[in-house]
């Protein structure tokens, strides 16, 4: 079921570094605008979300597995060709299989399980960058998927599902949306706040949760369902209306306008991206 390959560079691919798209999006601190896209897509592939109900702390300790996760993808991008976490996170993922509910098998090292997780990473930067930062050309959305590439091959797991370029790559992500995904219970617990109001995090005292949970939570809301694909609403059951996307997109084009883009070009480097990201531009000499 699993195809593991060493890590390696190919010529339909392009780097990822300073001047890449990817490193200049991904690890960029306005990412929280779309909410949590990525994980709740994810999840919503029936083998992913399985493995996760049946492996991973997310129910009992939400943060503690967006801790773990995290730090070890972004050290992937940011990392040097020779030196990423890439291995790593693949080997984090070899005992995590189990019995679907109909008796089929799973396994995260599955490449095409692995591949979807992988694309809604993918998906998490050009999603951010055209929504929120600029309208991504054509050009600039194929670069990107080309230096996606070469960041998926740094797991070392067959590449097989892999589109071979970006209008093959939209097919896929049209498909998989469309026809693949499905609300998987843990998709489902992922995105309950909306609807119920977002737990109080741990050390938080209660006095000052109740006072930041009337303001905290619609805006979660707010972001988490306008930042799924319609069709991912639809099938969670997530609150949405003609009104509510006018808005959302009125929110969005505010955020790429140009004033508030010349203003986050200038802040300093700790306020526009987070640590790993930082560390890697500083490594290349562009702190």
């Amino acid at each position: 079921m699993t195809d593991l390959v060493e890590p390696q560079s190919a010529t339909d691919a392009l780097p990822l570094g300073p001047q890449s798209l990817v490193w200049r999006y991904f690890g960029d601190n306005r990412m929280f605008l779309i909410g949590p896209r990525p994980a709740v897509l994810q999840n919503m592939l029936a083998e992913l979300g399985q493995g996760v109900l049946d492996h991973s702390v997310f129910f009992a300790d939400t943060a503690a597995r967006v801790k773990r996760s995290l730090p070890p993808i972004f050290m992937t991008v940011y990392g040097t060709e020779g030196d990423n976490t890439g291995a790593r996170v693949r080997d984090f993922h070899h005992n995590i299989k189990g019995d679907m509910p109909d008796g089929s098998r799973y396994h995260a090292l599955d490449p095409e399980t692995y591949y979807w997780a992988h694309a809604t990473f993918f998906d998490q930067a050009l999603y951010f960058a055209d929504t929120f930062v600029k309208r991504l050309s054509r050009d600039e959305k194929e670069q990107m998927y080309l230096e996606s590439k070469t960041w998926y091959r740094r797991y070392g797991v067959s590449d097989r599902p892999m589109p071979a370029d970006y209008a093959e790559f939209e097919r896929y992500w049209d498909r998989m949306i469309n026809e693949v995904v499905v609300p998987h219970s843990t998709a489902k617990y992922g995105v309950g706040y909306v609807t119920k109001g977002f737990p109080r995090p741990k050390g938080v005292h209660p006095v000052v949760w109740r006072l930041v949970a009337p303001v905290f939570n619609p805006v979660a809301a707010f972001l988490t369902t306008g930042g799924m694909p319609p069709r991912t609403r639809e099938l969670l059951g997530l609150p949405w209306s003609e009104r509510k996307e006018r808005n959302y997109q009125r929110f969005a084009a505010l955020w790429r306008s140009r004033p508030v883009n010349w203003l986050w070009d200038r802040l300093p480097m700790n306020v526009r991206y987070n640590g790993y990201a930082r560390a890697g531009f500083a490594r290349a000499g562009h702190a």
